[in-house]
């Protein structure tokens, strides 16, 4: 064999083998991430179940410091005088009064604040896959920022103050409906009122139904899902109008994510979600 020949198949053996491609792989997953894809139910279901659980866990690991959460509560109703806006007691006063009406508001605020954001996302799963995972996003990333309020500013709720005359009126009417009154106060943190969850998830419901459903009076009742649970949180003496506030910053955060990581506000992205492509022979 000459020379010249072992030179041609050394070169050819050289070219059959394709160089790496650096980082290629790890864009591709990234790509895909950030694609809205169709949603599995087993994992969203074990998603959810572990995202709450953790939420539970961690919410009611941080110390429960009563002296200090106090202190934020006269510091936050001092500053809600301030700015005319600390009519919080006449409001759960007025509503106390009538007894079918408050009865009702604490069932609805053990209640609802679970219901129905749980029938929304399985709405957007059955209805809207494409816009699962974004609007998913938001709620998490929502909940998972208030975690760092309720660590850095525990936050003693209204009806918890010393010799401000707020009604608890859970323990009052002998009503099921908060974790922190009555025989189930020592299940939960009392001291985590702030940023208000029940406004921030509500409002992602509101928000969510608004945007993407088109029956007019369906439109409207989204829109007054969270109006109605400001309304409630503040009667029932739960939560400060301030601490609503803190709830829509961090959905706001929420939102601000959802759209860096997918490029579009959840709503815009398309209803449906693409099938997965399947590979071509070249590419097995």
């Amino acid at each position: 064999m000459s020379d010249s020949t072992v030179t041609e198949q050394e070169g050819r053996a050289h070219t059959a083998v394709p160089e790496p491609v650096t980082g290629e792989g790890e864009q591709g997953l990234v790509r895909r991430l950030r694609s809205p894809g169709r949603p599995r139910l087993w994992f969203e279901i074990l998603l959810i179940a572990a995202s709450y659980w953790t939420y539970s866990l961690v919410r009611n690991a941080v110390p429960e410091q009563k002296a200090g959460a106090l202190r934020n509560a006269d510091w936050l109703w001092s500053l809600e005088h301030q700015l005319g806006i600390a009519v919080e007691v006449s409001i759960n006063h007025t509503v106390n009064s009538v007894t079918w009406l408050i009865v009702s508001m604490n069932y609805y605020y053990a209640t609802l604040h679970f219901v129905v954001t749980i029938g929304v996302l399985v709405w957007l799963y059955r209805w809207h896959p494409g816009r699962y995972a974004a609007t998913r996003l938001v709620l998490f990333a929502t909940t998972g920022v208030a975690l760092l309020g309720y660590y850095l500013f525990p936050l003693a709720p209204p009806r918890l103050m010393n010799g401000r005359r707020f009604v608890d009126t859970v323990s009052v009417h002998h009503t099921w409906g908060s974790m922190a009154s009555g025989d189930l106060k020592h299940m939960s943190n009392q001291y985590a009122a702030m940023p208000s969850m029940h406004i921030g998830w509500s409002l992602w419901c509101g928000l969510t139904i608004f945007a993407l459903t088109t029956v007019p009076w369906v439109r409207v009742l989204g829109l007054l899902y969270p109006a109605t649970t400001l309304l409630v949180i503040v009667s029932t003496a739960n939560h400060f109008w301030l601490d609503a506030v803190g709830g829509v910053l961090c959905l706001t955060f929420g939102f601000a994510l959802a759209r860096l990581w997918y490029g579009s506000l959840p709503y815009a992205l398309p209803r449906l979600a693409p099938r997965a492509r399947a590979p071509l022979p070249s590419e097995a």
